[in-house]
């Protein structure tokens, strides 16, 4: 990020100002992190000097949060080329707090309209996780999403109801979830339906799995040796 931030003034002298104030004066992410949710979530009666200081404890106390929060910058320029995470960094604060019960300063920082999505804090959300062009992003309390997860603009999440999203998986814009969607799966639509779901989601239980899909394999292999579907004979 300094890098970039350091290239954009050499071409764009006028922002030096601007990147300095919100990224290469800072020596840390988490001080970088909070001096940006201060700015954005502000206003006239709640400055930013007076959230400045919870942002930085929050973040400081949380260093599985700042983790997260570098997971989800590398998904991001990997597969949007885009470091505007603001949104989700917000998310997980609020989603911090709620855990700590300071439920009044989550629901504050859910309802700010500064970024035109809404993100229940109550709700639970994992690693490597883009958003892409996220706005009217709907996610309800009791949604959970796994880790390494895309989703598209004006989707809605659950509601009052658990909804889970798996590992990998990926949502379509303007789609409204109201069932799981599973591991490495797409979907797409009001209501979503599920498309390109994963055959064998071996990860998600290996050992539980494992008689399973060797069972399944090897009758395979029997299919096509045999040219139909045949099975062995039982052993006494």
């Amino acid at each position: 990020m300094l890098e970039e931030a350091n290239s954009d003034v050499e071409q764009e002298p006028i922002l030096s100002i601007y990147y300095h104030a919100s990224i290469t004066s800072h020596r840390s992410l988490d001080s970088d992190l909070a001096n940006i949710l201060s700015v954005k979530l502000s206003t006239s009666t709640l400055p930013s000097n007076t959230i400045l200081e919870m942002f930085i404890s929050v973040l400081k106390e949380s260093p599985e949060m700042v983790e997260s929060v570098k997971r989800d910058l590398i998904a991001a320029k990997e597969r949007h080329r885009t470091f505007s995470l603001v949104k989700l960094i917000a998310s997980l604060t609020s989603h911090k707090l709620w855990t700590q019960d300071r439920k009044i300063l989550a629901l504050l920082i859910q309802n700010r309209e500064a970024f035109a999505v809404d993100f229940h804090p109550g709700a639970k959300i994992g690693k490597g996780i883009l958003f892409d062009h996220a706005t009217g992003v709907v996610i309800g309390e009791t949604a959970v999403i796994g880790d390494n997860v895309s989703i598209l603009h004006g989707m809605t999440l659950g509601g009052t109801w658990n909804i889970m999203i798996g590992e990998g998986a990926k949502i379509g814009s303007g789609s409204v979830v109201l069932k799981d969607v599973p591991l490495r799966t797409t979907a797409v639509g009001n209501p979503a339906r599920l498309i390109g779901i994963d055959q064998f989601p071996v990860e998600r239980d290996v050992e539980r799995r494992r008689p399973i899909l060797i069972k399944r394999r090897f009758s395979e292999h029997l299919q096509s040796r045999c040219g139909f579907k045949c099975r062995p004979h039982k052993t006494v």
